[in-house]
């Protein structure tokens, strides 16, 4: 019989299971997708555990007018096709139906997602190297042979420091906690950032308010005709020219601004001019290096988000808020060959935040655990 838990006492009554999936957004439902039709059984040898108290991942909590920046057919899992949606905005999906198709996609393969249970830990068992990882949330904890951890980086949204950010004194907010723009009329507001979410939040706060946009750098408008699908083919097609030493020209990268029918209608208003970061802020304004300042009522603060891997503390793999990964499916944690991490973005699979890009890096990591498992 191994020793205690080189962390922490074991707890009695962790239920015996192969796999632990945490989190139940899109990468998690797509590594039990691949799960399933390899062979495992969901509720019985694997389990896919969600914090949230719906189905939707992240996507219920995000702004009410956002909109995906592929059609449907390029914004879909494995397994399924996401459902059309056909309007003026060249079939660009609303949020309500990436909501909807995640809620059906996890109904239609059975994937019987453990919710809410909120994981707070993941720990060795004991000092066996192949032994098991215990997952813990209140009130209940699994024994994992394998766990993936999918949990994404909504709920770590980045805040940058400035002067002065902790004296002014109208209303701050991340874009995560953003939900539409009547909650700004008639208000001056700023919004930071450089990426799409900036650019179609500044769309349509623009719509009630007066607004300004700064950014660190120029923003990157690609052409009308350009969107996801070009966009994901591109980046793919330069990250595999550079993993093989070949130069390759096209989009930088999945931030730059695809311009949906929102951002063109602001673009049209005269509103899509950025402006150079602001140096401070003040008690009622934001100030730039030069001396100008303009008075405003809310920041907006756009700048992105953290990868969201505090339950994973007690295995004390964290390196500058990533774990490095590797091996056959590269989502592997290099220093805990049970530990993989699906979604995080290109660290753990080029593209792999997103719904058109995580499946290939779920099927790796699925082949590679049942692999293991039938070793």
């Amino acid at each position: 019989m191994k020793g205690r838990t080189i962390d922490d006492k074991a707890p009695e009554q962790a239920r015996e299971i192969e796999v632990v999936v945490i989190g139940g957004g899109q990468a998690g439902l797509a590594t039990g997708f691949y799960l399933r039709r390899g062979g495992l059984v969901p509720g019985r040898d694997f389990v896919v555990v969600d914090a949230a108290d719906r189905p939707g991942g992240a996507w219920p909590r995000t702004w009410d007018g956002l909109r995906l920046f592929s059609p449907a057919g390029f914004s879909s899992l494995p397994g399924w096709m996401m459902p059309p949606w056909d309007d003026a905005t060249r079939g660009y999906p609303p949020r309500d139906h990436v909501v909807s198709y995640l809620t059906r996609y996890e109904e239609r393969f059975e994937l019987q997602v453990a919710r809410p249970h909120r994981v707070e830990s993941v720990r060795r068992a004991d000092e066996d190297p192949i032994g098991r990882l215990l997952v813990e949330a209140p009130g209940c904890s699994w024994s994992a042979r394998a766990v993936v951890s999918a949990t994404g980086t909504w709920d770590r949204p980045f805040w940058p420091t400035y002067p002065g950010i902790a004296t002014f004194r109208g209303r701050q907010l991340h874009a995560a906690d953003y939900h539409s723009p009547e909650d700004f009329t008639g208000q001056r507001v700023v919004v930071v950032g450089g990426g799409n979410s900036a650019a179609q939040i500044l769309a349509e706060v623009s719509t009630a308010a007066e607004t300004r946009w700064v950014t660190n750098r120029p923003p990157r408008f690609l052409q009308d005709d350009v969107d996801g699908r070009v966009l994901f083919a591109t980046a793919r097609a330069r990250i595999e020219a550079l993993a093989q030493g070949r130069e390759h020209d096209g989009v930088a990268g999945l931030g730059d601004i695809v311009m949906v029918a929102s951002v063109k209608a602001a673009r049209d208003r005269g509103v899509l001019h950025a402006l150079p970061m602001f140096a401070r802020l003040t008690e009622g304004a934001v100030a730039w290096a030069d001396g100008t300042s303009w008075e405003c009522d809310a920041v907006i603060w756009c700048t992105g988000f953290r990868p969201a891997l505090s339950h994973l503390r007690p295995l004390r793999l964290t390196r500058h808020g990533r774990i490095a990964v590797g091996g056959p499916s590269g989502t592997q944690a290099l220093e805990e060959p049970r530990l993989h991490l699906v979604g995080y973005g290109d660290w753990t699979g080029p593209a792999s935040a997103t719904l058109a890009g995580v499946g290939p890096s779920a099927r790796a990591t699925a082949s590679l655990i049942l692999g293991i498992r039938s070793s």
